[in-house]
């Protein structure tokens, strides 16, 4: 897949802080309770992808086709280098303590809890998983919809650690952002240990071009600019037709035009949320 260059390329160091890596099958299998079959997606067809958008820190998040073996996303990492990667694992009750550890020392810093695929962490383990990384620095990442937000906010609020919320929060576009989902979503922001990943084209309620969740990344970054972050959702997994990175990074300049606030989302805001 061929990606275009931006009108203009993402500022040195800029972190894509969400994508996925699939395959090879050979080597990394997919899991047998997955709901839907990606192609592979690999490290040196990424690495194409990021040098034409301009992105040079990564962090890999571990997918629902994949379960709990986390062996895909470390190798990944390991490809790109610990001096710009990083990752998101998927781990339940049965890793124990210097499991863990080990992952930490190849470069994780969270724990994705997928509420809408499945196939991963079961949600009841949330409080207990958020207490037990607490002591490595992880963060909880959640990937949720609207209607979860609103019933698990107060509970994501209390957690011990950094909350990261996917995908503008799942909260669609065509809802506004003045609805009750949108504002539990701000809710959560105002906690002060809530961050939100401004990858935007699934929430949006039109589709390609995606240009109405412009008025949910505007509000968000407005709320937070602090804890926003932004990635590519590379190779865009179950989407037809396929979202162009390029054009996505477009969209987050155009919505973000402010230099100092698009360096923050891009740059200082990953740097500090993953250790870099």
């Amino acid at each position: 897949m061929t990606t275009r260059a931006p009108q203009q390329k993402a500022p040195p160091l800029s972190c894509d802080s969400h994508f996925h890596i699939f395959g090879p099958y050979d080597r990394f299998p997919l899991d047998a309770g997955r709901t839907y079959d990606p192609p592979p997606a690999s490290v040196p067809a990424y690495l194409e992808m990021a040098e034409a958008v301009g992105l040079q820190r990564m962090v890999v998040v571990q997918a629902s086709v994949s379960g709990t073996d986390n062996a895909v996303t470390l190798d990944a990492i390991a490809q790109f280098g610990s001096h710009r990667a990083r990752g998101v694992a998927v781990v339940d009750d049965s890793f124990d303590e210097p499991a863990l550890r080990r992952m930490h020392d190849q470069g994780i810093r969270g724990v994705r809890f997928n509420m809408v695929s499945g196939n991963g962490t079961p949600e009841d383990q949330l409080e207990a998983l958020a207490r037990r990384v607490a002591p490595l620095g992880w963060h909880i990442q959640i990937y949720a919809d609207g209607p979860k937000i609103v019933e698990i906010g107060s509970l994501l609020a209390g957690l011990p650690v950094e909350v990261v919320i996917d995908h503008c929060g799942g909260v669609q576009a065509g809802l506004g952002v003045g609805h009750p989902q949108f504002q539990a979503l701000l809710r959560l922001m105002d906690s002060g240990r809530a961050w939100i990943k401004v990858c935007h084209y699934r929430a949006s309620s039109t589709g390609a071009p995606f240009a109405d969740v412009e008025a949910n990344v505007r509000a968000l970054v407005a709320a937070a600019p602090e804890r926003c972050v932004w990635g590519t959702d590379w190779p865009h997994p179950q989407m037809d037709p396929l979202p162009e990175a390029g054009a996505l990074l477009d969209q987050l300049f155009a919505w973000v035009p402010d230099a100092a606030a698009r360096q923050r989302v891009l740059v200082d805001n990953p740097a500090r949320l993953y250790g870099f």
